[in-house]
């Protein structure tokens, strides 16, 4: 009997040690809201060096040590460049020509590769294979008449985020860009509501849970956003853009798109966030992206660029003096 129960004991040991790791291995279980859902809330950066597209077409999506350390060596040496004291003996810029910023100090670029699941990923584009947007010939051709229109005449000929209307560089979204500064998002949630607090300018997305978009005729700055659970994932689905916005670079959107978003705590200190775009007035396929938001230190602080925006009133004033000059 003894030699029974010793054997049993032995087997039920290492049943354990073969399953540990199955174990261990289990999803992280991420915090809950009083009616039960993962709990977003809280303050997130999407700072990185990745970037939207890839930047080296010789990189793979997946990036090995070596590469990694190489890309972030050269953002390191971009910082301290950027920091080194102004040289006195220069002189004054070229007439005309950029005269660069002060220097890295307000900037958020970020330090390090975005690591997704482990991996370092070259771009947050995930598919195309090669990490561009599969912009279409008649993408292309639309894009070019929308470029066409920019100009210095007056404030419509400038872009959204000149005239502080919506955030730059894609951040407010959908999908949501980390920026060359200001990338930090508060989340708050309640049971039938998500707000989304993007730093860059003003934008303030709310998403409905659990009902429809509104009437297609009704257009919005960041668009209808509505969402659902799917699981422990958060999936919000977003369409009908004011036009202003949906032509407006990096990510042109048409009045077919939709965009479909992914949230999910993976960790105690990461958001994993993933993004599909449907849109064939501009792209040949549905692209896809992965990207990492991490908790922030510090606050979303507010970012009043439209009502001190100096820089849209001295472009236009520049203009009108060189149409003076002529």
């Amino acid at each position: 009997m003894m030699r029974l129960l010793t054997r049993r004991a032995l087997i039920a040991l290492v049943a354990g040690l073969v399953l540990a790791p199955a174990a261990f291995a289990q999803a992280y279980q991420p915090p809950r809201t009083p009616d039960g859902k993962p709990d977003l809330q809280g303050m997130w950066t999407n700072s990185s060096i990745t970037t939207l597209e890839r930047t080296n077409p010789s990189l793979p999506l997946v990036l090995n040590d070596e590469q990694r350390a190489s890309l972030e060596g050269q953002r390191q040496q971009q910082e301290v460049s950027a920091n080194s004291p102004t040289n006195p003996e220069v002189g004054a810029p070229t007439p005309g020509g950029a005269i660069g910023g002060y220097n890295a100090f307000w900037l958020d670029r970020g330090m390090r590769v975005g690591v997704i699941n482990g991996e370092a990923r070259s771009s947050w584009i995930t598919d195309p294979p090669n990490g561009k947007m599969p912009v279409s010939e008649q993408g292309k051709a639309r894009i070019a008449e929308i470029m066409k229109t920019r100009n210095e005449d007056g404030p419509e000929g400038m872009n959204p985020a000149d005239r502080c209307l919506i955030g730059s560089r894609g951040s407010g979204g959908p999908p949501m860009l980390n920026n060359i500064y200001n990338n930090t998002y508060q989340i708050v949630q309640t049971a039938d509501h998500v707000m989304i607090d993007v730093e860059m300018m003003h934008d303030a997305r709310i998403i409905r849970l659990g009902q429809t978009h509104k009437p297609e005729p009704v257009k919005q700055w960041l668009g209808d956003s509505i969402g659902h659970w799917d699981g422990d994932t958060l999936v919000i689905v977003t369409r009908n853009w004011i036009r202003w916005h949906g032509d407006y670079e990096p990510i042109f959107l048409s009045e077919q798109a939709t965009v479909t978003e992914r949230f999910t705590r993976t960790g105690p200190d990461e958001l994993t966030y993933a993004f599909e775009v449907d849109d064939p007035g501009f792209y040949t396929q549905t692209w896809k992206g992965e990207m990492l938001f991490t908790t922030s230190p510090g606050d979303v602080f507010e970012f009043a660029c439209h009502e001190g925006n100096h820089a849209l009133e001295g472009i236009l004033r520049g203009a009108r003096y060189l149409e003076r000059t002529k």
